[in-house]
């Protein structure tokens, strides 16, 4: 999936008449904390909420100011991971996206990332997560997918969490079972650290509210 296909369509860009006030309601509605400012199609940066406060500008045309706005932005035709990996880098709620001829398209939320990645996890359907712990050099998909299918059962997603100071990583596998006994048996025959396992519903939702932020650490490493 591309960025132009996140777009949202709701999210309004500022324009420099625009006053702190309006871009502080606007924030609070949709539960952001920065907003594009664009003039005609160019666009001039984002402001944020404490960009208003700090210049307590809240009753004044945002133009008034003399702003350092910084200007970060994706273009349509880049992977919906590298604009993860800027929203993670930077902590934005709001990506914004440009053509090839760098005019304003509109923002990607943090929202709308959290939906497409719930969405290629797999964490909508149902079944168990399995964490292994394995040294980097130790690494075969190959083999853990025959592990799990051993077991007639299927690899629904998986990713991988890795930092340049361990020659550790843990591999998230998300399989169509529930029930993962027999699974993680044969991966303790086979000398794998299993470092945690969910299969009641209580623990995967418990899991799907922080793995989001696992997986954009991992981004901006």
């Amino acid at each position: 999936m591309l960025a132009k296909d996140l777009i949202s369509d709701v999210i309004p860009a500022l324009k420099t008449s625009d006053s702190g006030q309006k871009a502080l309601y606007w924030m609070d509605i949709f539960r952001i904390s920065h907003l594009p400012i664009v003039n005609n199609e160019d666009f001039l940066g984002l402001i944020s909420d404490k960009d208003i406060y700090d210049h307590n500008m809240a009753e004044e045309p945002i133009g008034n100011h003399s702003l350092s706005l910084f200007s970060p932005y994706v273009l349509t035709d880049q992977h919906v991971y590298e604009v993860m990996e800027v929203a993670s880098e930077l902590q934005l709620t709001v990506i914004p996206v440009l053509d090839s001829d760098n005019r304003f398209q509109g923002v990607i939320t943090l929202t709308d990332l959290l939906h497409f990645f719930a969405d290629v996890s797999a964490l909508k359907q149902p079944g168990g997560i399995i964490v292994l712990e394995l040294n980097t050099n130790d690494y075969s998909m190959s083999q853990i997918a025959q592990i799990v299918e051993s077991n007639d059962a299927k690899i629904l997603s998986s990713y991988i969490t890795s930092s340049h100071q361990s020659t550790k990583m843990e591999v998230t596998l998300k399989i169509n079972r529930k029930d993962l006994s027999a699974i993680i048996q044969t991966f303790l025959r086979y000398n794998y650290e299993i470092k945690a396992s969910f299969m009641d519903e209580n623990d995967l939702n418990s899991l799907y509210e922080n793995r989001y932020d696992s997986f954009m650490k991992y981004l901006s490493i």
